[in-house]
């Protein structure tokens, strides 16, 4: 049974951190439970205002299908680096550019379920990791 909104999740190690509430639409990132406004409406969008003034557009939504038509192509255990499917989208300009784009695709790829990223073998939290990242299916 799932736990009502709001409430906190414990860790292994027994310390308790606020529930992740939503999941940015521009970065991936969660929000969590304490930067929601108790007073509004509607749930946040966004995690920050710079992700409020970039937001998702056509290059985004391009990264998170290249990311996809890479994976199609591959064995369902087989990765990729998030380099490949900027240097797809880039085509003759600069791939690096696209990077930190691509990276953010990918987060919100893991966070619909579609993909895991991670580093090593290891399965990594799409909110949290740093450093160089691989993306796969998720294993069924």
């Amino acid at each position: 049974m799932s736990e009502p909104k709001g409430a906190e999740v414990t860790s292994g190690s027994g310390e308790t951190s606020p529930e992740v509430a939503a999941v940015c639409r521009s970065c991936g990132r969660p929000i969590m439970r304490r930067r929601l406004r108790r007073d509004a409406a509607q749930p946040l969008r966004y995690c920050s205002r710079a992700c409020r003034a970039r937001r998702s557009n056509r290059t985004d939504r391009q990264l998170e299908a290249a990311i996809v038509a890479l994976l199609d192509t591959r064995s369902g255990t087989a990765s990729i680096c998030p380099s490949e499917a900027a240097r797809r989208v880039a085509g003759d300009a600069d791939w690096r550019a696209l990077l930190e784009p691509c990276r953010r695709a990918a987060r919100r790829l893991a966070h619909r379920g579609q993909v895991v990223i991670t580093q090593g073998d290891r399965v990594v939290d799409p909110g949290r990791f740093r450093g160089p990242i691989r993306i796969r299916r998720k294993r069924a």
